[in-house]
C-alpha cells in the first residue's frame, strides 16, 4: 500500500469495493490509504500533523494482521535512511 491503515479498514477485500477512477477524498478509507502515517504513540489513532488522514500506532498493525492472517503490511510512502525501515515488530 501506498500510506497506510484506516479506521475504517477491517479487511483488505474492502479495497476493492472503492470505485475506480475516483478523485482521492479529503477523509474516509481511499484518503487514509493514501496518507496515513505509523507513529510510536500511546492512542490507537491520533489526527496526523501534517493536516490530512490519521497515525495509527504499533498495535493497529498488529491487531490488524492477526485479525486478517497476515504477516506483513508494507507500504512505500516515506522516504528513510537506507531506504527503508521496519515498524510494529518487524
Amino acid at each position: 500500500m501506498h500510506g497506510g491503515l484506516s479506521p475504517e479498514l477491517r479487511f483488505p477485500k474492502q479495497i476493492l469495493n472503492i470505485e475506480r477512477p475516483t478523485d482521492v477524498p479529503d477523509t474516509g478509507l481511499l484518503c487514509d490509504l493514501l496518507w496515513s502515517d505509523p507513529k510510536s504513540a500511546d492512542d490507537y489513532w491520533e489526527e496526523n500533523e501534517r493536516g490530512v488522514s490519521f497515525t495509527f500506532n504499533e498495535e493497529v498493525v498488529e491487531d490488524f494482521c492477526k485479525k486478517n492472517k497476515i504477516d506483513l503490511v508494507c507500504r512505500g510512502h516515506m522516504v528513510v535512511d537506507n531506504g527503508y525501515e521496519f515498524f510494529a515488530n518487524r
